[in-house]
Parts: structure tokens; sequence; C-alpha cells
């Protein structure tokens, strides 16, 4: 496993957290996967500049506001707490590199997949419209495979030796439906006019994404109800499936079929990391409001262990 668990340029950061206590050469017990965790612009621009398609500036003003904006510091408070807490364990933090402006690495995307538009309110696609050119389309799908090697071994390992594995994930205040094709910037940018923006349907604080659509469960239930309960005591509105269910397209639902004991998917919401949620820039974390949202989910992390051992 460890050959497989390696940070790979421009495609994904590894880190492994260990305890105090913990065995030098113990595999990890404990995942925190970060989809999407380009969140700075040089991840979108350095992409960009290696790509041969046009694609304008308004991409970036989606880029800015579609992606996890404090997901890794989040997982990696995460992981130092649950380390801190039991010593003896071991976490893996996974953070992708790519862009989902470009390829969305939480999608299953197969090596025919061809770029699509989403309508308002769909799921988000794997490869959208823009990207038009076809070599791009190819380092796309190798930078996506790359990414879904390490993940899908790191998730086997921990997964399928009774660990457990977290899908972190923040979202943007407000529900923006618009429709994800080519007109996308100037869409957003009229979405986010001051007049307009309060319309939008403003999100639940934590909301754990732990079903289908169909309403089956996917999440392992000791954790999900640990983290409910934890988050709730720590003054978070918290949701279940509220913005969304964790739906067929995406590879965390395929980890989740497979071992859905072990899984939990939730998303955070992005201004209670910051110091303020601003569209259309790039934005740093509050550590103060990031240690606040990763005590409770550490603590139900490590209460759910417990339980199970």
């Amino acid at each position: 496993m460890a050959a497989q668990l390696r940070s790979i340029p421009r495609v994904c950061d590894v880190e492994i957290v260990r305890g105090a206590a913990a065995d030098p050469d113990a595999s990890p017990d404990l995942l925190l996967e970060v989809a999407h965790g380009a969140t700075l612009q040089r991840h979108f621009d350095d992409l960009r500049a290696e790509l041969r398609g046009s694609y304008g500036d308004d991409l970036r003003d989606f880029f800015f506001v579609n992606t996890d904006v404090g997901s890794p510091e989040l997982a990696r408070a995460v992981a130092a707490r649950v380390v801190r807490d039991t010593p003896r364990r071991v976490a893996c933090i996974v953070r992708c590199l790519v862009p989902r402006t470009f390829v969305d690495c939480n999608r299953k995307i197969d090596r025919e997949a061809v770029p699509a538009a989403s309508k308002a309110g769909e799921m988000t696609p794997g490869m959208p419209p823009w990207v038009a050119d076809a070599a791009d389309q190819r380092l796309l799908l190798d930078r996506y495979f790359a990414y879904r090697g390490v993940v899908t071994a790191a998730f086997d390992a921990v997964a399928g030796a009774g660990g457990q594995a977290l899908f972190v994930h923040t979202y943007a205040p407000r529900s923006i439906d618009v429709p994800v094709d080519v007109n996308i910037g100037k869409a957003l940018r009229d979405a986010y006019r001051p007049e307009r923006i309060e319309s939008f349907t403003l999100r639940p604080e934590v909301d754990l994404i732990t079903h289908d659509p169909a309403g089956a469960p996917l999440a392992a239930g000791p954790l999900a109800t640990a983290a409910a309960a934890a988050f709730a005591g720590a003054g978070f509105q918290v949701a279940h499936n509220a913005t969304y269910p964790l739906h067929p397209v995406t590879l965390a639902h395929a980890f989740a079929v497979r071992q859905a004991a072990a899984t939990l998917c939730l998303e955070v919401r992005r201004d209670l990391l910051l110091p303020a949620f601003v569209p259309f820039r790039e934005l740093h974390v509050d550590a103060a409001k990031v240690e606040r949202a990763a005590a409770p989910l550490a603590a139900a992390v490590g209460l759910a262990a417990k339980g199970a051992a």
C-alpha cells in the first residue's frame, strides 16, 4: 500500500498523520478524502496554462465559487485532533489538486467520457462542455485516473481493514441553481448580484450526506449519529441530505456502496470557516473557525471508533 499512497505532482497530495504512540509501520485507520481540494488560484492557473484550448477568465469565477475552500484545512484539523486524542491512530489525508472546473474527481468517469453540460439543479458534470480539445481531454482523464487510483487504494486499505473514511466537502452558503454550460460565468455573476443573491436558498451549516436518492442508507450509522449530536452540541445547525443525496454519479457513492459501514460524506458551509465568504476571489480560512468545526467531527470519529472496538 505504501507504494500507492504517494503524492503525485498536480494530481494529489497524500499526507500521513501519526499519533505519538503509533507504530511507525502501522497503516492508516482513518482516511479523509478531499476530492475538491484544488482551492487556490494557482491550481486553476497552472492547469489552464497546460491546456491547449481557450478557457476564459469567467471560468476562474466559476472555480472560485465551486471549489471546496476550507476542506483541506478542515481535514487536517480533524486528523490532528483524532491522533492527539487516540495516539495510536494513523490518519491519511488525500487532497485532490485537479480543479473540478476542468474535470471533477468526485465523479464516476470512464475513458470514453465526453464533455457535457448540466441543467440548473442537476449534479455538475464530470467533464464540462468547455473542454473541447481532444488533447486536453486526454490530459485531464489521465490526471483523473491517477487520482482515482490513489484514493481507491487508500479507501481499500483503510475501509477494508475496518477503519473509517470521511469524504470532506464544503459548499457555498447558497444553492445557486444555474445551468453549468458555456455561459456559466455570466450566469454566476448575475446570480451573485447583491439584489438577487438572497433569493437563493441558504444551505444548512452542516449537511450529512448519508442516503442515496432512493433513501437507502450509505453511511456508517454510529458515526453519522455521533457527528449529528456533536455538531449540534457545538452550536451548528445540522441537516441530513437536505442539499442533495449521495448520488450514484459520484465516486463517494461508489465507495459507500462497497463499505457503507466505514464511511461518512459531509458538507460544511464555507462561510463558517472563513473570515467572510466573498465570491470570485481566492479565499483563506480563519484557523479558529476551522478548529470549531473540526472539534465535533473529530470527537464523533473517536466515539464511533470506540463503539466499534
